[in-house]
């Protein structure tokens, strides 16, 4: 029996909303794209921020202890990371916190690597902050992501790379890395002294039994190492603001915090602070049912094309709710793909090469909706492509 609506999405248009901004110049769109859900949440969340809306207080606040304590809580018994409320820096988001870390830990003109395809603004953000991006791409494998450990030392070597920047569970490919990944990573950043930033928002949805782990829990890491993560994206609250940056050493602590102070980002907004406490207090029922729902919707996408457009290969994720669709079967341009999704099927999607050059033929595909509108947009997508 379950205790939450899944089967319903809240009306979205005219709120404001990134993802169905599009939607509202044309009702046939379907937006199945950016990294947010369309479920509601859970009636504590709305308690909580209507409670201090009827304040009327909206003056500077500072995080309470119980917010802390509560990060520290979940960590241990969801990952089981041992960290102290010391140990915790708050910042707006985790691509700010990538910026921090970039400025704090490199120099210009220093290399970055990143392994491609991944979440855009990694790219972007090294290269805006005037460091040498290095790409080191991804293996498909048996059905998903692997890393290339020989050439990825190769690159590290050959470009004196000084950052890491590392996606953990991946998006988009949805792989949750395994504990002897994490090890081999851990011990090559090590060997060649590299600072390692993990970016783990994801890792709460980690799915179908796999286990994610956290960088720092694989070995003693922390001296050279900063973790990534927040509960906007596990409990759909990205519009409040607020992320967790877990660094252990103390010296990283402090360059990364003094970094963060002179670009003026060590402020909180109230409703993230409140937000992220009410999440990690009152949210483990909800996620349970959550992941549930997104494990349903993608089997029956998997499914869905497997029987009606098996030229589309599906990426089955281990986790997070977005799935990686590789079409390149069909011989399309990127710009021709782009038409068939938005022009005729009315869906939208994430185009494949804003993630890399390894992008190119794909889409990336948002199941974190009612399983009628997943239904919805994959029929559509399916009755468009060639037979």
């Amino acid at each position: 029996m379950t205790r939450y609506d899944f089967t319903t999405a809240p009306d979205r248009l005219g709120n404001h909303s990134v993802k169905w901004r599009e939607a509202e110049k044309d009702g046939k769109l379907l937006p199945m794209w950016v990294a947010d859900m369309d479920f509601a949440t859970f009636p504590e969340m709305t308690t909580a921020l209507q409670k201090f809306v009827v304040t009327g207080d909206f003056g500077y606040t500072y995080p309470s202890e119980s917010l802390y304590q509560s990060i520290v809580d979940w960590e241990y018994r969801y990952h089981n990371y041992s960290i102290n409320c010391s140990d915790i820096v708050l910042i707006e988001g985790v691509v700010p916190a990538i910026s921090v870390s970039i400025q704090a830990f490199t120099k210009e003109n220093d290399a970055v690597l990143i392994n491609t395809p991944v979440y855009p603004p990694f790219a972007r953000t090294v290269k805006l902050n005037n460091r040498k991006l290095i790409t080191n791409s991804l293996i498909e494998k048996d059905g998903h992501f692997e890393l290339d450990f020989e050439q990825l030392e190769k690159d590290i070597v050959a470009n004196n790379v000084k950052l890491y920047l590392f996606c953990s569970p991946h998006n988009p490919g949805g792989r949750v890395w395994t504990a002897y990944e994490l090890r081999c990573l851990g011990d090559l950043c090590r060997k060649h002294q590299v600072m390692l930033v993990s970016d783990e928002i994801h890792q709460d949805l980690a799915l179908f039994d796999n286990q994610h782990h956290t960088f720092n829990t694989i070995s003693d890491f922390s001296d050279f190492s900063v973790v990534l993560t927040s509960a906007t994206k596990t409990f759909n609250i990205a519009g409040t603001k607020n992320s967790v940056v877990l660094i252990e050493n103390e010296r990283l602590r402090e360059r990364f915090k003094k970094q963060q102070l002179a670009n003026n980002q060590h402020e909180i907004s109230t409703l993230g602070l409140i937000a992220t406490e009410t999440a990690y207090t009152y949210g483990k029922e909800w996620l349970a049912e959550l992941k549930q729902v997104l494990a349903e919707n993608i089997n029956f996408l998997v499914a869905y094309f497997a029987e009606h457009a098996p030229r589309v290969r599906v990426m089955r994720p281990e986790g997070t709710y977005l799935v990686w669709l590789d079409f390149s079967d069909y011989g399309f341009s990127d710009d021709e793909l782009q038409t068939l999704w938005h022009d005729k099927a009315k869906v939208i999607l994430n185009s494949g090469v804003s993630f890399g050059a390894e992008g190119k033929g794909h889409a990336r595909f948002n199941v974190a909706a009612p399983f009628a509108q997943v239904k919805e947009a994959v029929e559509r997508l399916v009755a468009v492509l060639p037979r």
